[in-house]
């Protein structure tokens, strides 16, 4: 049996997605009308909007806000019917969390204790894990959405700030700490892991130096089901 990681609040409702506006809305129907939903996803969700494509919404925990929804995951063609695609970007971070506390990074034994959201100089990480007698542990966690040919890949769009956290993981690592980048794929259907040089060839070169300089790479596969998030192992990093 999976091991749940992180339940999807009560209320989540399955809608149709009808299309995206600007860059916070999304347009699906529920229950025969149009309905306003916010997606916190910056990035292009290549290939993944789908016009009639199922659509999955949680409701807003804060009663007084203007729009109700949250998009949670997008459903995508697959098997005997479709498989859900996380999309909601806080995510990776709480799973950062998550898989720590259930003992599910392998690559961590031995830390006791993390700090989410670190700062270091003039960039905030996502994790600082700290052991005894042991190096600090910082990571950096992105959100995967994108398969191309059987891989997952990284980034979606063009991200100098993806690059900068790369350049700043690697400077920790000259300065004698541990740095990670966690690379949460919230599909089922990558058989391994790479840097989307076709979408950011800047990111990918960047990907590369910061594993030569020994900055780690690890890439976990959650699966997106309609209770929440489930564990899903790990997927090979490849260098493009």
């Amino acid at each position: 049996m999976e091991t749940l990681l992180l339940p999807y609040p009560e209320g989540c409702r399955v809608g149709r997605f009808i299309r995206r506006e600007k860059r916070f809305f999304v347009m699906a129907e529920l229950d025969g009308e149009e309905v306003t939903a916010h997606t916190n996803n910056t990035g292009t969700m290549l290939g993944l909007l789908r016009p009639g494509c199922p659509v999955l919404l949680s409701p807003a925990r804060n009663p007084a806000r203007k729009l109700k929804w949250t998009v949670e995951a997008l459903g995508q063609p697959g098997g005997s019917g479709f498989f859900w695609v996380g999309v909601n970007t806080s995510m990776p971070n709480r799973l950062l969390e998550a898989l720590f506390r259930k003992g599910l990074l392998a690559w961590a034994g031995g830390y006791a204790s993390l700090r989410r959201e670190a700062v270091n100089g003039e960039s905030r990480l996502d994790g600082l894990l700290a052991g005894p007698s042991l190096p600090e542990l910082w990571v950096e966690c992105k959100n995967v959405t994108l398969v191309e040919d059987d891989v997952a890949a990284f980034p979606d769009a063009v991200t100098t700030r993806g690059a900068k956290h790369l350049h700043t993981l690697m400077r920790l690592v000259s300065e004698g700490c541990r740095a990670a980048m966690l690379y949460v794929v919230q599909r089922p259907d990558g058989r391994c892991f790479g840097a989307a040089d076709y979408v950011d060839p800047d990111y990918a070169e960047a990907l590369r130096l910061a594993v030569r300089a020994g900055v780690e790479v690890y890439p976990t596969v959650v699966h997106v089901k309609e209770d929440g998030i489930h564990y899903g192992g790990m997927l090979e990093y490849r260098e493009c």
